[in-house]
């Protein structure tokens, strides 16, 4: 498994739930991923995170290229321009171990 935490700052009292909504919207089913995380900061309203998890690294750079998403990409880019008062930070990560009780 590989994972990318995107770090966002957003613009105040963004809802992060347009932004899901439209991801999944135009998700591929055999794209590789696996399950996306949108989480708000809990002491800080403004600031986000997703936590995206792919079968490997080889299907997330492969679903980035998909000209199958290039509508949800635009939407999203749309979305993104209104929502961010920054440039995402993107953290790649390499799944080491996995635990669900």
């Amino acid at each position: 498994m590989w994972a990318q935490l995107i770090k966002l700052r957003l613009q105040p009292g963004f809802d992060m739930t347009g932004m899901a909504d439209v991801l999944n919207r135009f998700e591929q089913p055999d794209s590789g991923l696996l399950r996306e995380l949108f989480m708000h900061d809990t002491k800080d309203a403004d600031s986000a995170y997703v936590l995206v998890l792919f079968e490997s690294e080889e299907k997330a750079r492969d679903r980035e290229q998909d000209p199958r998403r290039a509508e949800g990409q635009a939407a999203l880019q749309e979305l993104m321009a209104k929502a961010l008062a920054g440039a995402p930070e993107f953290t790649d990560l390499t799944v080491v171990a996995e635990w669900a009780p």
